[in-house]
């Protein structure tokens, strides 16, 4: 199965009843922790980026007689809601990675691969442990980026890169975690690492578009386990051990 036929399947299945519940509160604890970080810090926070913003662009552009006080102010709030929606998002997956991936994968396997041998190459520890190096991962990314924050232009752009690494690697290990071994982790994440991007790409999309952005992590997490399962059908039996498990359907 490609890209599209993974997107296309997870959001057919994110209505699933067992699916509705984990569309919602992974969202909405992560939507009241920096609901609540933001009422208390915002504007503490929007000074003090506005003052780190006027400190770097008085010496850059000094030959310019303007006050950058207000246009550093409004685009402190502007950096810092592009920051919010992605804290907002990552927080959910990471939630969702955790807590209710194993339910997704589960789910899909039922429907689609109940032969499907698992080689439990991953563990809850080890899921929590790719979550924090995927997190500690994508704030190492925000810091290399901050330079190029000087850039307007490149404002949409920067979380969209760092949301695309991220998406993938948040998801991608424990859609493969109960089934494959390690060997074949290490093999599918690097032979299918473009679809992989792709997918986290989209991702990243979603996450900016209101209301759509509460379906997101669930349509993907479905789609992302339906393809790397489907990859490691591929892999193990060069995609057809036989018709029903080759094209991901529940034998009769």
């Amino acid at each position: 199965m490609n890209v599209l036929g993974a997107l296309g399947y997870g959001l057919f299945n994110a209505f699933h009843p067992r699916m509705l519940w984990l569309m919602v509160w992974p969202m909405l604890v992560s939507l009241v922790i920096w609901g609540v970080v933001a009422v208390v810090a915002w504007m503490r926070l929007a000074m003090s980026l506005a003052a780190i913003l006027k400190e770097w662009l008085e010496p850059a552009l000094g030959f310019i007689r303007l006050d950058f006080g207000d246009a550093t102010l409004i685009a402190a709030h502007v950096i810092l809601f592009l920051l919010f929606v992605p804290l907002v998002y990552v927080t959910a997956l990471f939630i969702l990675g955790v807590f209710g991936m194993q339910k997704m994968v589960d789910y899909v396997a039922e429907r689609s691969f109940p032969e499907l041998e698992r080689r439990h190459g991953g563990s809850v520890a080890g899921s929590i442990g790719n979550g924090l190096s995927a997190l500690g991962g994508m704030l190492g990314l925000f810091v290399l980026s901050l330079p190029l924050w000087l850039i307007p232009l490149l404002w949409p752009l920067i979380p969209l890169v760092v949301l695309t690494w991220g998406n993938q690697r948040l998801l991608r290990y424990d859609a493969l975690a109960e089934h494959a071994d390690k060997a074949e982790m290490a093999r599918i994440f690097g032979e299918r690492r473009t679809s992989l991007y792709t997918l986290g790409f989209l991702l990243a999309l979603v996450a900016f578009v209101p209301l759509v952005q509460f379906l997101g992590p669930v349509v993907f997490g479905l789609a992302f386990i339906r393809y790397l399962l489907g990859t490691l059908i591929e892999l193990r039996y060069g995609g057809h051990p036989n018709k029903e498990l080759a094209a991901g359907n529940t034998p009769p």
